[in-house]
């Protein structure tokens, strides 16, 4: 069984009048491998810093192992950082870079030479501590960093938007090794990204985030395939939420006709969101459909189609291998554990029509995120 590491507990963080984190709570095993995910400004990085200590809750209590450190000072926290801006020292080699902390710690010269060795072993960069840093790439600086804050052996490393500064092909790689280290290490990770497939690929558990409070705590599995109102359905993944009626267990009522589906637990005639990912949606003859629509615009992804579809105004995205051309009438039929029904929430109404939708907005959205993390 896990054993609880990390605790914050009603933790609040107010500047002047203005609430970053709204009464927090949340636990965090040893050895796990936990992701805060959230849009910027929802309050992951303020939740990192006050694990970290570099920022005091303004009520509320943190507990490391049991104790509380709200007044425990960061450098005496067994606890390391890793940002996105490595913060690598350019006059210094890279074993020196790694030795840095140990050098501060007054540990014997035999004991560096090994365990900087064992470290930029565990990071794939054996024989590279005579190189300086400018000689490396992004994602071998991105090691080292690394390679610097686990020599020291904490108990838990956190790491802030680590990969927001590398290119696609790199981030993807380097998500697989920071999973594999962490599970050579045995130690806590504490990841912040805005990233949901960073969030999916690495995490043991992912923590969503918007507004300064949690939405939703679950293996990626949970988050993706039960997620808990439209803010969670919509962040994690493409999602069409419609507007439905619970008639009864196992009964969902859209558009005015009856699907069945699995989830129950709701009152009689309950409005409720429903979330059909669009992955799980059959496009069949208009005779067979379940609901009919008409193509209104496709784009090829390589693997995939990406096809808009209007179901009387509200336009559904489906991802499929069979191509519809645009004007298209189509039917479509959801499989039951495809339908997926959660309670109406504050952000009931604010997702899942892509009568917007474009690669372009894609694009736009990608450019935006760069000119915020160069920022």
């Amino acid at each position: 069984m896990s054993k609880e590491l990390i605790r914050l507990s009603d933790c609040v963080v107010k500047f002047d009048d203005e609430i970053i984190l709204d009464h927090l709570n949340l636990y965090i095993n040893d050895k796990e491998f936990l992701t805060l995910l959230g849009p910027s400004g929802c309050g992951k990085t303020t939740t990192l810093r006050i694990i970290g200590g570099f920022q005091k809750p303004t009520s509320g209590d943190v507990f490391f192992d049991g104790r509380r450190c709200n007044d425990v000072p960061p450098h005496k926290r067994k606890i390391n950082t890793v940002f996105q801006k490595y913060a690598l020292f350019t006059h210094m080699n890279i074993f020196e870079n790694v030795a840095f902390g140990l050098r501060i710690a007054k540990v014997p010269e035999a004991d560096i030479t090994r365990r900087v060795e064992e470290a930029l072993e565990l990071v794939n960069l054996p024989g590279y501590g005579k190189r300086s840093v400018d000689s490396l790439s992004g994602g071998q600086q991105q090691r080292v960093a690394i390679a610097r804050a686990i020599v020291n052996r904490p108990q838990v490393l956190l790491l802030d938007e680590p990969l927001g500064a590398l290119d696609l092909k790199l981030r993807k790689d380097m998500q697989v090794e920071l999973k594999r280290i962490q599970r050579e290490v045995g130690i806590t990770f504490i990841y912040v990204t805005h990233d949901q497939e960073e969030a999916l690929t690495m995490s043991d558990t992912v923590v969503v985030m918007d507004k300064g409070n949690i939405q939703q705590i679950g293996t990626p599995e949970d988050i993706y395939n039960e997620p808990k109102n439209a803010f969670v359905a919509d962040f994690i993944g493409e999602s069409n939420i419609i507007d439905g009626v619970m008639l009864q267990d196992k009964v969902v009522q859209m558009y005015g006709k009856k699907f069945p589906c699995l989830d129950g637990g709701f009152a009689p005639n309950e409005a409720v969101d429903v979330v059909i990912r669009p992955e799980d949606i059959d496009i069949v003859p208009v005779e067979e459909g379940q609901i009919v629509g008409t193509v209104t615009e496709v784009t090829f992804k390589g693997m995939h189609y990406d096809i808009i579809v209007d179901f009387q105004g509200f336009k559904w995205l489906i991802q499929t291998t069979d191509y519809s051309p645009v004007g298209a009438h189509i039917g479509v039929k959801i499989d039951p554990d495809g339908i997926h029904i959660m309670k109406k929430s504050r952000y009931s109404g604010m997702f899942g029509d892509y009568s917007s939708y474009s690669s372009e907005y894609d694009e736009l959205s990608v450019d935006a995120e760069d000119a915020e993390d160069e920022e």
